[in-house]
């Protein structure tokens, strides 16, 4: 059984400017949806992940992303 993973990531300015990262990840059907991860989400996603660019993260399982998206909802919740 395969996993979903990232296909492309690119990086997009927030509605304030802050950048954002616009992570699309392809299932195993094909179907691919896009996730948009805040600064910080992005960032623990691109240091959970020892990424350097954007683009190392191509080829990473979708669940590095959720993890970012978890970690970055819960640092409100201390």
């Amino acid at each position: 059984m395969s996993i979903a993973s990232i296909q492309k990531v690119r990086i997009a300015a927030a509605h304030d400017g802050a950048a954002e990262l616009i992570v699309s990840i392809v299932y195993e059907n094909g179907a691919v949806s896009e996730i948009t991860l805040d600064g910080h989400a992005g960032a623990l996603l691109m240091e959970s992940c020892a990424a350097h660019d954007p683009e190392d993260l191509v080829g990473q399982p979708w669940t590095v992303v959720k993890q970012a998206l978890t970690a970055a909802y819960n640092r409100y919740n201390k």
